[in-house]
């Protein structure tokens, strides 16, 4: 087996709790405006779309384009399903950027330090590269790198996703750790070799609505959040 040497990252519930932040984004500029949606349900109603968006460009039916152009073309749609009208087309771009400002969860920080004491640290996000940047600058991520669907022009779960993260890094992908909360996601990076670890995100998806946790077996670590990660690596 080859050593560890570098972690990568799923970010969106894996490292920031999305479904909250963009919760309180929205709030934020529509509530002013006289509208009293479920804040909630409105994200969930956002990230409904992810999938089948990048499922466009991952099966050829539109060229490759960046996750800030899905997301707005899915929030457009998204006013017009919830019945907020009347924003400016600055408006729709500046709550487009809700997805740029997500709060990490309470136990990133303190783990991504001990953890890149002794590991590289990578996102591997469908996020577009500025995106992550706004996130990391703002929430104080510490990425060594910032890779993943921008970079490989390819998102995940597409083998050239994964393989191109190893690559950049200089290494073989048995080199390579993918923590995700998403069994999807560390499945087919296992299937391109890395070594995977699952952290529970219990809260991602809102109150009550806890993800089933996957067979003990199914990866090569399981963990309850970074903190408890890094204890288990040794870092």
């Amino acid at each position: 087996m080859h050593e560890i040497e570098a972690l990568t990252f799923d970010v969106f519930g894996t490292v920031v709790d999305w479904r909250a932040s963009v919760a309180r984004e929205a709030e934020t500029m529509l509530a002013p405006k006289g509208y009293a949606l479920d804040w909630g349900a409105f994200a969930d109603g956002w990230r409904a779309r992810y999938v089948p968006a990048m499922a466009q460009v991952s099966d050829g039916s539109r060229p490759f384009v960046i996750l800030d152009v899905l997301h707005r073309e899915n929030l457009v749609d998204l006013l017009k399903e919830t019945k907020v009208e009347g924003l400016s087309e600055a408006e729709i771009d500046a709550l487009n950027l809700a997805w740029h400002r997500l709060d990490p969860w309470p136990d990133v920080l303190e783990g991504m330090a001990q953890l890149r004491r002794r590991f590289i640290l990578a996102s591997l996000s469908n996020g577009n590269v500025r995106l992550m940047v706004d996130m990391a600058r703002r929430a104080g991520l510490a990425w060594d790198a910032i890779l993943g669907a921008e970079v490989a022009r390819a998102y995940k779960p597409s083998p050239e996703a994964y393989d191109s993260a190893a690559r950049m890094l200089g290494l073989a992908p048995a080199q390579c750790l993918m923590v995700a909360a998403h069994p999807t996601d560390l499945a087919a990076a296992a299937q391109r070799g890395f070594r995977t670890a699952y952290v529970h995100r219990p809260l991602e998806r809102g109150p009550d609505r806890e993800p089933k946790r996957p067979d003990v077996k199914a990866f090569d670590h399981h963990a309850e959040d970074f903190i408890d990660l890094a204890r288990q690596l040794g870092a």
